[in-house]
């Protein structure tokens, strides 16, 4: 049997990593990028870009730490955290991809998700729809009938199913931002993002209809930071949880309680475990 030569390995392996050079040291890397796991169960790797160079982080925004990178499986578009990658020299490199990144907000045509620069074609109109009677002995249901008013949603009924979480181990505070966002996708929150309002600890993470505080610090969330998130959210008229990665002080937990507010802590494994009754609930309904 042929042994291989170190060119044939090279060549083996940069078919799943790239070369990647050090602006500030020169120092040369073989990267390969992170699989994150998608809703459908298979893998997601952001494809990178052979041809740039990598550039350094010297700060950080939500649009330039995530890329949105469809399934191969289902054709999910999902944002995943940014490749980078830490060199021995102090500096932080980010590594570029082939992807399309999430449009800014400012950038959406209100209540359609989709960039203001492409034209959409009208959609044509329906024909017009009678409604047929109801059958003799039946009520009503009708917009407009007493039973079920027009501003009054209908009940929720069973959850729907969701497939087995799959989480990211944690090593660094971006990892637990990473996991409770993937956490709060699983349990059908979309379109989530970096919140308007900085929290005073941690970082906050809004979606339709919620607002995430997640604490990657080594301290225990206080009373002021749960109260602090409630205040927050109502001011935003919406729901609110709590992601804390060294669990809650007793006073914390008592008025998260009283406010309705789900806590949970993150292990190191990214998973994160209900710690109230409301965590319990969210875990159970969904969103």
């Amino acid at each position: 049997m042929d042994t291989l030569s170190r060119r044939d390995v090279l060549e083996w392996a940069m078919a799943e990593s790239v070369p990647v050079r050090c602006p500030a040291c020169r120092r040369e890397h073989l990267f390969a990028a992170p699989s994150y796991p998608c809703v459908c169960g298979a893998p997601v790797t952001p494809p990178l870009d052979r041809l740039a160079d990598p550039a350094p982080v010297t700060h950080r925004t939500w649009d330039e730490d995530w890329v949105t990178v469809p399934c191969d499986t289902c054709g999910r578009a999902d944002q995943w955290p940014h490749p980078e990658l830490g060199c021995p020299c102090g500096v932080m490199l980010r590594i570029p991809v082939r992807g399309v990144r999430r449009p800014l907000r400012a950038e959406v045509v209100p209540g359609t998700g989709a960039p203001a620069d492409l034209e959409t074609e009208p959609e044509p109109e329906a024909a017009p729809h009678t409604p047929e009677p109801p059958p003799p002995g039946t009520a009503a249901t009708t917009p407009g009938s007493p039973l079920i008013p027009d501003h009054l949603p209908l009940p929720r009924t069973t959850p729907t199913p969701r497939p087995v979480f799959q989480p990211v181990t944690i090593r660094t505070a971006r990892d637990a931002v990473t996991a409770a966002t993937l956490y709060l996708r699983w349990l059908g929150y979309r379109d989530i993002r970096r919140a308007d309002q900085r929290p005073p600890t941690g970082i906050g993470l809004a979606a339709r209809g919620m607002l995430a505080q997640v604490d990657p610090t080594v301290r225990p969330a206080t009373l002021r930071d749960v109260e602090c998130l409630w205040l927050t959210a109502m001011s935003e008229s919406t729901g609110c949880v709590y992601f804390s990665l060294a669990g809650y002080a007793d006073d914390a937990r008592r008025r998260a309680d009283a406010l309705g507010i789900p806590l949970f802590v993150l292990d190191l494994t990214g998973t994160p475990q209900p710690v109230n009754t409301h965590a319990d609930e969210l875990l159970a309904t969904g969103a």
